[in-house]
């Protein structure tokens, strides 16, 4: 007597492949590009008069070179103290003739209140590291974000971040402005 093969149901294993299919793909994680958050500014119109000139005094030169080296104002720094230099160049607490002058403006929702002049102008090497790079950034973010912190405190009792009117938050914004220009990464010292 000839023996039977049982047939395997492939259908039921079909379903089994699917829904391990599907497990690993609910499950796993996907890589989200991440960057950073800044505006591109808009284009520049031809018809527009040109900005007026930025004084040497108001320019708060912070330059990366090809060996990760911090120069600020010319002089050598460290990553951890640029976010006080920062602070203390764009408040000029003391109205020091070589730090940045400040204007008084009428701000919306703020009255008259006095804006910092001062512009950051950051310069990379090409051979910059992306890590230090991102670090110089993070610094010069933060410390415009804990002038803002400090200026809606004392007007509006809360933190920057912590603002939900669209008014106030653009009123911050005017009063403390992010201004930072970046030039072009370029080759800034000897090679290695």
């Amino acid at each position: 007597m000839a023996r039977m093969n049982p047939e395997i149901n492939a259908g039921s294993m079909a379903d089994i492949a699917f829904l391990l299919l599907i497990f690993f793909l609910v499950t796993t994680t996907m890589d989200v590009d991440s960057g950073l958050i800044r505006m591109l500014p808009p284009p520049i119109d031809p018809n527009a008069p040109p900005p007026p000139p930025v004084r040497e005094r108001d320019v708060f030169v912070v330059l990366v070179d090809q060996f990760d080296r911090l120069l600020v104002e010319g002089q050598i720094s460290r990553v951890e103290d640029l976010r006080r230099q920062t602070k203390e160049f764009l408040l000029n607490p003391n109205n020091d003739p070589s730090l940045s002058d400040k204007r008084i403006a009428f701000v919306e929702n703020m009255g008259e209140v006095e804006i910092s002049r001062g512009v950051i102008s950051l310069q990379n090497d090409r051979g910059t590291s992306y890590e230090m790079y991102i670090s110089v950034q993070n610094e010069l973010a933060a410390a415009i974000n804990e002038i803002r912190d400090n200026v809606s405190r004392q007007h509006f009792d809360r933190r920057f971040s912590e603002l939900t009117d669209e008014d106030l938050i653009r009123a911050v914004r005017e009063a403390v402005p992010m201004q930072i220009s970046e030039a072009e990464p370029k080759d800034i010292g000897g090679r290695r």
